[in-house]
């Protein structure tokens, strides 16, 4: 994805650090379990435990302990981690806009994105680990809060994700 590193590179995100942030992003209260942190970005629990400890250390994430189950821990993204992530998705966007979706037709962005769909559940059938659960009890909710830098809790409206923005520019 040579394309699309220049946006990350400046941003100081390598593309694994960029997509647990977006996964965590895109979760209901942007935390995950880290299990299914794993199951989503196809690593082994000890590599996606070596990218959490890197992303904690920048202050990008926090780990926070599960209160119903003390094997369980969850990946929650900071303040920091969110405003990272909030100024390199537009480029990002964009750059996906200029060299891939942009040059489709709409007709053709629905069926790329239906096929590369079919194909994702088959060859990385975790992908979506955990977003069921955490859609379903959440799924009234209209916005999310994370803490800013102060502590105080920040609230953020709920994001359609890649596929509903790309859809809405065509």
């Amino acid at each position: 994805m040579d394309k699309l590193s220049p946006a990350l590179a400046e941003s100081r995100l390598s593309e694994v650090d960029f997509e647990t942030l977006i996964r965590l992003g895109r979760s209901p209260e942007q935390k995950l379990r880290m299990s299914d942190l794993a199951a989503q970005t196809s690593l082994s629990t000890s590599g996606v435990t070596r990218v959490v400890d890197r992303l904690e250390r920048e202050g990008l994430v926090k780990r926070v302990a599960c209160a119903s189950d003390r094997r369980a821990s969850y990946a929650t993204l900071t303040a920091d981690g969110l405003a990272r992530l909030e100024g390199v998705i537009p480029r990002h966007v964009q750059d996906i806009e200029t060299w891939f979706t942009g040059l489709l037709t709409p007709e053709q962005l629905d069926t790329l994105l239906g096929t590369l769909r079919v194909i994702r559940d088959v060859v990385r059938p975790c992908a979506t680990a955990g977003a069921a659960e955490a859609a379903r009890a959440t799924a009234c909710a209209p916005a999310a809060t994370v803490p800013d830098q102060a502590g105080a809790r920040k609230t953020i409206p709920n994001q359609a994700g890649p596929d509903e923005r790309l859809r809405s520019k065509a």
